[in-house]
């Protein structure tokens, strides 16, 4: 990506806050002001700078929940030129050191909810920073407040953020300064989000959501922040209340979990007035607007920013968005656009092995600006000069686009390709079905569907009544299994894991008689 002249730093929207002193950033009983918040953040990155080697990268690793030391870092990286590794605070053992070493940290800073998390970690030397000890905090105290003199500019790397790691090991991406400011005022634009505003923080800060989607957002509108250390669907509409928050972000599945609760008469008195991100379901989107009276915004996108595709209001409830150049859907072999979706009468996709293909990016990387320390991943995402997400979509005439799963998703019903994304769709309009997750697995011939559901009071009986009167579900996409659980293993940004699903392979609940079309 190539940064434009007029791109800024973070560090040129904090500077609109050093003043302010009427607004800041809330966690629990704490408030603290811009103005205090970015004075402390100056001290901060002082302290930091001490503390690192000078001969090994300004990487700084956060095993933090959502608390203002974690805000803290981010403004003391983004005035003072330093880079914050986002560790996932759900891994463990060897995944979290590999994840350190890939990162170059040089220094890693823990909580005591958190130092524990590297007991048996090979940390290689690394020095280990709690942040709430009294060493650290006289160290802090210690510093000067004066201007930094690392300020970097709007190309420099501000963050090293994992992806969620669903489809392998997690990928460190590179995340400039400018992807950041570029995305924050936009959405502040786009939602007229202003000093009046506060941005209810509950996704985890070490994952691009709350980054770019939240905390970016925050700084750019120049709101207020309120911060939930850990998400909690009961807590989420009572903290809502209690901050005043206007705006709040998501991805993978909290809208569901916080449909889940208890239906309350006051769900729709509450302050809350756009909630963005992806991967929502389209009953979802629905539900949660309805109940909690609230405008709900789901997007299609990644870490790496290579793809965005937004919705508009003629997007139909289970598109992601129109296909706009220089996105495109192109067959997996040939890289050449693929034709538009044809459907019969009842909506069902009749020529799927030729419609469906990988979501792309034709002009180039867009916002994506490389992995670190995996070269190989890195050329492989941008083969032939085109940026390649791994998702699977197809276009209908109007040129609405539709997931149909990752590159991986495909299942083999009688000869057909079958993607997952469809599927799951389909299951997921049922109201007792909360949460779903649809895979294959070998059959004497080609894959059986199987699809592991969360669900509320569902029958066979009922969950046969429901998928015949789906009229565009075709007769290779109905689940062999169905398997029901408590719960759905997910990262930690809440999305469901397929490939645990099918390694522990539940006993099915019920198995489907192919000739009768019922569960038993």
């Amino acid at each position: 990506m190539t940064t434009g002249a007029g791109a800024l730093a973070i560090a040129d929207l904090l500077d609109r806050l050093v003043d302010v002193d009427d607004r800041g950033i809330r966690c629990g009983d704490t408030t603290i002001t811009w103005r205090d918040h970015l004075v402390d953040a100056r001290r901060w990155a002082g302290a930091l700078r001490a503390r690192l080697d000078p001969d090994r990268p300004a990487h700084v690793a956060v095993l933090l929940a959502n608390t203002p030391a974690f805000a803290t870092v981010l403004s003391a990286a983004a005035l003072d030129g330093l880079v914050v590794v986002g560790l996932n605070t759900t891994r463990r053992g060897a995944a979290l050191a590999r994840d350190m070493a890939l990162a170059d940290c040089a220094l890693v800073l823990v909580e005591p909810s958190t130092a524990a998390l590297l007991d048996g970690v090979d940390t290689a030397g690394v020095p280990v920073v709690d942040v709430t000890g009294p060493a650290w905090l006289s160290e802090v105290a210690a510093q000067t407040v004066g201007s930094p003199i690392n300020r970097p500019a709007a190309d420099d790397l501000f963050m090293l953020i994992f992806t969620s790691g669903t489809s392998g090991d997690p990928k460190a991406v590179r995340c400039d300064h400018a992807k950041v400011t570029a995305a924050g005022t936009m959405l502040a634009d786009r939602f007229g989000l202003g000093a009046h505003d506060v941005v209810y923080l509950s996704m985890p800060m070490f994952h691009s959501n709350a980054i770019i989607a939240g905390w970016g957002v925050a700084v750019a509108a120049g709101a207020s922040i309120a911060l939930r250390p850990r998400f909690s669907a009961s807590g989420f509409f009572d903290d809502v209340r209690r901050f005043g928050a206007t705006y709040a972000n998501y991805v993978g599945k909290p809208l569901s979990y916080v449909l889940a609760t208890p239906a309350r008469a006051d769900d729709a008195d509450n302050p809350l007035r756009i909630v963005y991100g992806n991967e929502a379901s389209a009953g979802d989107i629905v539900a949660f607007g309805e109940r909690f009276d609230v405008r709900v915004v789901d997007g299609f996108g990644s870490t790496e920013g290579g793809v965005a595709i937004g919705r508009t209001p003629d997007t139909p409830p289970e598109a992601l968005g129109p296909l706009v150049p220089p996105v495109a859907v192109v067959d997996i072999t040939t890289g050449l656009p693929c034709p538009p979706a044809e459907f019969d009468a009842a909506g069902r996709l009749l020529n799927a092995d030729d419609a469906v293909g990988e979501v792309v990016n034709t002009a180039g990387p867009g916002a994506f600006t490389g992995y670190y320390g995996d070269p190989a991943a890195e050329a492989e995402r941008m083969r032939g000069g085109v940026y390649h997400t791994g998702d699977l979509a197809y276009v209908d005439d109007d040129g609405f686009v539709y997931f149909a799963g990752r590159m991986g998703d495909w299942v083999r019903v009688d000869g057909e390709n079958v993607g997952t994304g469809p599927i799951e769709r389909i299951l997921l309009r049922n109201k007792d079905i909360r949460l779903a997750s649809v895979h294959g697995v070998a059959a004497e011939v080609g894959d059986q569907i199987v699809a592991t559901l969360v669900a509320d009071g569902l029958t066979a009986d009922m969950l046969s009544s429901f998928l015949a009167a789906q009229s565009d579900l075709g007769p290779k996409q109905w689940p062999s299994q169905i398997c029901l659980v408590d719960t759905l293993p997910t990262t930690a940004t809440f999305k469901v894991l397929r490939r645990e699903i099918a390694a522990s392979a539940p006993e099915p609940t019920w198995t489907l008689d192919p000739v009768t079309r019922t569960y038993r």
